[in-house]
């Protein structure tokens, strides 16, 4: 009798490992010491001025971090290379040819309206916070089962959708601000410059959008870890929404949108208490793993998702 209660015992005990051990994209936050994620997004920063440059001149900040985080090598936008395509395949797990101008809600919910769901939290603390007012739409959907519900607090352009595009400084002080005030446990951050400077077909000030947001994201890190609520429990993701042409454009960096490895190919860096550190991964991954990369740290599904958990930058 003794014996089999034992077998009994290590047979439910092997059932409840399996359960846990990340077959799933159900993974309870209880296995992993992220309780917070913080996405930067720089917009339209081309991989060949960042992490393609050998020299790593316009993101010292970053490049410091990785003997902390992971960079990931290969990681792409294989969607519509524009700005809010681009964001939403980061927050929905989905690539969609949406309206560019801000006219047009995602078709599926975000991680954002998963997380307040599964987690019944308050939405002052899943932010979208963004230079650009058009990101707006990033707040809903238009799957009637989610329209309108479980909708982050938003913080984009002048005063929300339609009211036009502020500075990043102004940006930065609000998340900072926030990040103080409401210790914001999920949130996407836009910065505006290196895309807007590469319109204007300003090279230098591109340049300078590039460093500034490095700056950005260099201080966002050091007061996430000055903060108890935020220290070791928080993983900060900074990536792009898409590049910008390369050569072989008859405007050369001033546009995007197209498959060109310079719109394409984009920035993958993280840094957080389950990401291996000093790792840099050329496992082919993309936007759309974001998603649920975010959800298997944070304990909550997303099933509408296309995307698959970047399995190799975790700690083994």
């Amino acid at each position: 009798m003794k014996t089999k209660v034992s077998l009994s015992i290590f047979g439910i005990t092997l059932v409840v490992l399996f359960m846990y051990c990340g077959c799933s994209k159900d993974v309870p936050a209880t296995l992993y010491k992220t309780q917070n994620v913080i996405i930067v997004v720089v917009d339209g920063a081309r991989f060949s001025e960042t992490w393609g440059l050998s020299t790593k001149e316009f993101i010292p900040h970053r490049y410091s971090l990785l003997s902390k985080g992971v960079f990931c090598s290969q990681f792409y936008n294989n969607g519509t290379t524009s700005t809010n395509p681009g964001h939403t395949a980061i927050c929905t797990g989905v690539y969609e040819n949406l309206n560019n101008t801000g006219a047009e809600y995602p078709t599926n919910p975000s991680i954002f309206q998963y997380w307040l769901k599964t987690f019944h939290r308050p939405n002052n603390e899943a932010w979208v916070i963004s230079t650009k007012d058009k990101l707006e739409v990033l707040s809903d959907c238009k799957d009637e089962a989610w329209k309108g519900t479980y909708r982050p607090s938003t913080d984009c352009g002048n005063l929300g959708l339609g009211t036009g595009y502020r500075e990043d400084i102004t940006t930065f002080i609000s998340v900072s601000t926030k990040l103080t005030s409401n210790h914001i446990r999920l949130a996407l951050i836009n910065f505006k410059q290196p895309d807007a400077a590469g319109h204007a077909n300003d090279s230098a000030a591109y340049l300078q959008g590039i460093i500034d947001t490095d700056n950005y994201i260099y201080q966002f890190w050091q007061q996430l870890q000055s903060d108890a609520f935020y220290k070791d429990r928080t993983t900060l993701i900074v990536t792009n929404d898409h590049g910008r042409h390369t050569a072989g454009h008859l405007d050369g960096f001033v546009s995007h949108g197209d498959n060109c490895d310079g719109c394409k190919h984009i920035e993958f860096f993280a840094i957080g208490p389950d990401f291996r550190q000093g790792y840099i991964s050329n496992t082919p991954y993309e936007q759309i793993d974001i998603s649920v990369t975010i959800g298997q740290l944070m304990g909550f599904s997303v099933p509408t998702s296309n995307g698959k958990v970047m399995k190799d930058i975790f700690k083994k």
